[in-house]
């Protein structure tokens, strides 16, 4: 059975849990185990902590995420209408960051790599990012 989730939160750095955890609820219809659930917050955390610091630079704006679930495939896409990015290939090289004064370690796409199974970085200047992650649930 198909499922879907649509949420928009303020770009503030207290959302980045309310969304890990919404995510991580929405994903307990597949019965996920207890790493495939640390895994998708982790990537949610990344994605959106991103989209607040580097998306709007600690400034407003809105992100949106929306989470579906088909079959045992669990997909989160995280938007924002931010800064954008103009090379994307760049932004996700380990220890890159565009934030050093903050001490960002750079590993934020990394991080989404790792932890899913697939990750897909959209993005234009000033137009904003959207990324689309997914993993599958309960693999036999």
């Amino acid at each position: 059975m198909d499922n879907r989730m649509y949420v928009e939160f303020d770009s503030i750095s207290s959302n980045e849990s309310l969304a890990r955890v919404m995510a991580a609820a929405f994903l307990t219809k597949l019965d996920p185990t207890l790493e495939e659930v640390d895994d998708v917050k982790t990537a949610v955390s990344e994605a959106v902590t991103n989209a607040i610091i580097h998306g709007y630079e600690n400034g407003e704006g809105t992100v949106s995420m929306e989470c579906l679930i088909h079959n045992n495939e669990f997909t989160v896409i995280v938007s924002d209408k931010g800064v954008g990015i103009e090379d994307i290939e760049k932004a996700k090289e380990p220890l890159y960051t565009t934030r050093e004064e903050e001490e960002r370690s750079g590993m934020g796409f990394s991080f989404m790599e790792i932890f899913m199974d697939s990750l897909l970085v959209e993005s234009e200047p000033f137009k904003g990012t959207k990324v689309t992650m997914k993993k599958k649930i309960g693999r036999l």
